[in-house]
């Protein structure tokens, strides 16, 4: 459909019909891929290149989304984002709004005015990512996982998590006074939320129901994730990092959280491991590498119900042939005594597997509709095929231009204002379209965006162009 040129006389007149018949608030009972909501761009910008004032202040006049640009610089230093647009603290209004440039600050201003508003529409909270996250090696290095903790911890129950997104859509008066985090920006982060990519991938799972993956990256680098098996039989998995260098690890994990991993160095066939201890909030503490033979496709295994013991079997570096060694964990020290090295006609065991009691879990990489053939797959005894990833906190915005992988099942699309064909095409989709720099009556669509994210929120043209599609508040 065509922008519409100028607002007509007529849709002024709707407004103010609107306005006093109640039909904007009888609109709150639609399904909310249906609603319209007031919107900003850069809202912390306030009155700089544009007007907006205060994020309170756009809240306490009917603004339902608020966009945070955030950089990860700085991040091991203050442990949080820092807002602003080419940089932290960039075009940063702190005219009423919080004095610092730290994400939690503003957050936290957000959610207390959205808990003395329990009556308010949805509001969503986009974070446009504007660094990519998917360098920061751990959660204190400020990863997803650390995004993640930050918004459930900052907006509690008020916080509509995307995983927990109804399959039918609920209405904008069910969701009143709730709180939708959405994923914008760098597209590497926002593909890495969504699924992990690896190779060689391992597991264990131990009698409490932590579990340890570890892959390595295909090009040095190892990785972990670690995670609980719940009672849906499911893996909600809780920290990822980077923890050495290598290929085709393998990891063993006691029932007191005591784990040993192997490895094999990239460039060479020398074989290491190292001890590590998974923490109640799934983050490992790990010991140095050590080294420990020569070998390729190591694999280890705790022989012993006390989880002392182990088992390790590698086939040798220039034949078919299997060798072992036995080791002695010693979880104080952090280390293990190896002894027993000798060829074996046992094969490797199944590293991709670990079962404990009647749980099972085994990893696997394969694509998944759309994602990269290396995506992360984890099976347990009770589901198939799900991926290995973040808890889905937020929602990932689908961008025009994006891979198809991050339009599959995405709820949030979004472009520039000017690219009418998409915004139509996404709402008529069902989907929430969002139009960022709304700045002109001309960039109107039918159906109109769903959050027209304009620069002025105040001006005349604005305020009638959404009193007229039953912008709700």
């Amino acid at each position: 459909m065509p922008r519409l040129a100028a607002v007509p006389a007529a849709l002024t007149l709707l407004a103010a019909t609107l306005l006093t018949s109640g039909s904007a608030e009888a609109a709150a009972d639609v399904p909310l891929p249906s609603a319209v909501f007031r919107a900003t761009h850069n809202s912390y910008s306030g009155n700089l290149a544009g007007a907006r004032n205060s994020i309170i202040y756009q809240l306490d006049h009917g603004i339902r989304f608020i966009e945070l640009d955030l950089h990860d610089n700085g991040y091991a230093t203050s442990r949080d984002y820092a807002i602003g647009h080419d940089a932290p603290g960039d075009e940063v209004d702190h005219a009423g709004n919080p004095a610092s440039n730290l994400l939690r600050d503003w957050l936290e201003a957000i959610g207390a005015w959205s808990q003395q508003h329990p009556a308010a529409a949805p509001i969503v909270v986009a974070l446009d990512v504007k660094d990519d996250l998917t360098d920061n090696p751990s959660y204190a290095a400020g990863n997803l996982a650390a995004l993640n903790q930050q918004l459930t911890s900052v907006f509690g129950t008020r916080l509509l998590r995307a995983e927990d997104y109804p399959a039918t859509a609920p209405t904008v008066d069910a969701l009143r006074g709730r709180v939708l985090a959405v994923i914008s920006g760098d597209g590497g982060t926002r593909s890495a939320y969504r699924r992990d990519v690896g190779q060689n991938p391992a597991v264990a799972i131990n009698g409490r129901g932590q579990v340890v993956e570890v892959h390595d990256s295909g090009s040095g680098d190892l990785w972990y994730w670690t995670g609980v098996y719940g009672a849906d039989g499911r893996v909600t998995w809780l920290r990822h990092g980077r923890y050495d260098s290598g290929v085709t690890p393998a990891v063993a994990l006691n029932d007191r959280g005591d784990l040993v991993e192997v490895h094999q160095s990239q460039s060479a066939t020398t074989l290491w491991y190292r001890v590590g201890r998974l923490g109640a909030d799934g983050e490992i503490t790990w010991s140095a590498s050590r080294r420990y033979d020569n070998g390729v496709l190591p694999t280890i295994r705790f022989t012993d119900p006390a989880g002392t013991r182990l088992r390790e079997i590698h086939r040798s570096q220039s034949s078919s042939q299997n060798w072992q060694w036995d080791g002695v964990l010693d979880a104080g020290a952090m280390a293990a005594t190896w002894s027993g090295n000798a060829r074996t006609s046992d094969a490797r065991p199944d590293k991709a597997t670990s079962t404990s009691g009647t749980s099972r879990v085994r990893v696997w990489t394969g694509a998944d509709g759309p994602t990269p053939a290396r995506t992360l797959r984890i099976d347990t005894d009770r589901h198939a095929g799900d991926r290995v990833r973040y808890p889905q906190v937020a929602f990932v915005e689908f961008q025009q231009g994006d891979a198809a992988e991050l339009q599959q099942g995405a709820l949030f699309h979004a472009a520039p204002a000017s690219a009418s064909a998409f915004i139509v095409a996404a709402r008529r989709a069902g989907k929430l379209a969002r139009g960022w720099d709304f700045d002109s009556a001309g960039d109107a669509t039918d159906p109109p965006a769903s959050y027209p994210a304009t620069n002025r929120p105040y001006d005349g043209w604005y305020l009638s162009l959404l009193a007229g599609a039953g912008a709700v508040e």
